[in-house]
């Protein structure tokens, strides 16, 4: 039996799920904004794939992506899911085959599948969290260096910058 480690929800999971209904970005196009962005974390991060990760009720939704040929995975086999959890960190898997969380995940387990990932927290201001800018490949690698760690972070503060720019306006 192959076992995986699904990312806990969040304890105020009900009004994450509100706030991020709120913007209404789930389903939305990605525009060039964040496909220049997941494009540029790509090179940075030096893999194949780049994805902005929404972490939604069932499901973690892309919306943008690079190397990607799907648009959302089931949230139980999101790693995005698990980085979101940690909004002071980037979470690197160097090989997503070793680690005890993630070894049995079927996006690990599939033919050329996940090995190695690279995920910064998405945040609102607010606080709330909501996904993950990651980086991913099929091969395994070596941690992020300071500049790479640093690229990634700077680049998820633009994607939030840019959702941001959708928040909700207070009626009256």
């Amino acid at each position: 039996m192959t076992f995986f480690s699904p990312a806990r929800r969040p304890k105020d999971e009900t009004r994450r799920q509100a706030v991020l209904d709120s913007y209404g970005i789930i389903g939305s196009p990605p525009g060039p904004v964040f496909q220049a962005i997941v494009a540029e974390a790509a090179r940075a991060m030096g893999t194949p794939t780049a994805a902005i990760s929404l972490i939604d009720r069932d499901r973690q939704w892309f919306l943008a992506s690079v190397g990607l040929d799907i648009s959302e995975t089931p949230r139980a086999c999101s790693f995005c899911a698990h980085a979101m959890l940690h909004p002071n960190d980037l979470l690197c898997v160097p090989d997503a085959s070793r680690d005890e969380r993630f070894r049995g995940n079927p996006l690990v387990t599939a033919e050329n599948g996940l090995r190695f990932y690279a995920g910064a927290p998405l945040i609102l201001r607010d606080g709330t969290p909501i996904g993950a800018l990651c980086a991913i490949d099929v091969v395994a690698r070596g941690p992020l260096t300071a500049r790479q760690e640093e690229k990634l972070r700077q680049l998820a503060g633009r994607v939030i910058d840019e959702i941001e720019k959708r928040k909700p306006q207070p009626l009256g």
